[in-house]
């Protein structure tokens, strides 16, 4: 193979503007060689020197393909995947990875049978907060740690029309969606957890999908809680930890995808920086005295997933968000709801099984 690796986006939406196009295009060792949009010319505009297409059937007609990402509405990512995987192409789908954890695990037996990457985008694992929040749990200062939140609050009260996202489809709500990223970061730094309790619930007036959630994670000697919602005028802290010796919390989300969306150029100056006033708060006590202390947000940056994939299709690196995660984090959201439904704590045993 080729030591540049040629990648196509599958969809042109918010995904496939923000988190795909310009990652694969900044990274060295690719080279991004087409996307689908079906309708309108966005991308031609966007990427003037890359084939536009209209159907997945052009699309893997297009000699050279090595890559596609695909970011779709997700009750479509298991057969387009499916399609590519098929035609031998290496694959990455955007959250959630597909509508069900069987369809997962379906996906995880054809790439394999192929020899084929299969990988389940989790960027969120390279936001300047997550990263900094690791350090602090490394270095220590908070003893041990005793309960963790994570929230994800945004305020839009308002339906959005006929978008998708809105509509009673499989994939959709904001449990798989952002659940996924809630779930990915909590078991990339604990692992499994023991049970599993939770509250899925429809807020926001006319809903069709579930538009917020409160998942209990228990492990041993250690509670998270995880929680979004689409109602919160005043979001709450991103991050609060509490641990032995000290707490830490962190407001504010990642300015990558503002800074995008706003038409920053990526891999500018001073790219994925947060301003101090947004840094977290790291308070401990000291001789029966509390200390408090900022603590600098490191910068975000989701090229090293792609450079991660990129690596792990030439053999040079074990892939870092394999496809058998994202089946775990899809049986994990599924037994939230089931616990949901049930208004029972379950037992998370099942996630421990090989896909």
């Amino acid at each position: 193979m080729a030591q540049t690796l040629r990648a196509a986006v599958v969809g042109f939406g918010l995904g496939g503007q923000v988190f795909h196009a310009p990652f694969l295009q900044a990274v060295d060792g690719i080279e991004l060689a087409a996307i689908l949009q079906r309708r309108g010319n966005d991308a031609a505009a966007a990427y003037p020197g890359v084939a536009i297409v209209r159907s997945m059937e052009e699309l893997l007609a297009l000699p050279h393909l090595d890559l596609i990402a695909i970011s779709t509405p997700p009750a479509t990512h298991f057969e387009l995947a499916q399609k590519c995987l098929q035609a031998g192409k290496h694959v990455v789908i955007d959250k959630p990875f597909v509508a069900t954890s069987e369809q997962a695990a379906k996906l995880i037996a054809l790439a394999r049978s192929r020899n084929l990457v299969l990988a389940a985008f989790q960027n969120r694992r390279w936001d300047g907060d997550f990263l900094t929040l690791k350090n602090v749990l490394a270095s220590g200062e908070l003893g041990r740690l005793v309960s963790m939140e994570s929230r994800f609050d945004r305020y839009r009260p308002d339906l959005r029309g006929a978008i998708w996202k809105e509509r009673d489809e499989p994939g959709n709500g904001l449990l798989l969606d952002i659940g996924s990223h809630l779930v990915d970061q909590a078991m990339a730094l604990f692992g499994i957890p023991e049970t599993v309790c939770a509250n899925v619930r429809y807020e926001r007036e006319g809903t069709r999908v579930d538009d917020a959630f409160t998942i209990h994670l228990r492990y041993p000697r250690l509670h998270l809680c995880l929680h979004a919602t689409l109602i919160a005028a005043a979001p709450g802290p991103r991050f609060t930890l509490h641990g032995t010796l000290g707490s830490y919390t962190k407001f504010g989300l990642d300015p990558q995808e503002d800074a995008l969306r706003g038409g920053a150029k990526l891999g500018g100056p001073h790219w994925g920086e947060e301003p101090e006033s947004a840094w977290g708060k790291l308070t401990t006590m000291q001789d029966g005295k509390k200390q408090e202390r900022a603590v600098p947000t490191l910068p975000g940056d989701y090229r090293p997933y792609y450079e991660n994939v990129r690596d792990a299709v030439l053999g040079r690196a074990p892939l870092a968000v394999p496809a058998e995660q994202g089946w775990r984090i899809l049986r994990l959201l599924e037994l939230a709801r089931q616990s949901s439904q049930q208004q029972q704590t379950l037992s998370c045993e099942p996630l421990g099984a090989t896909p």
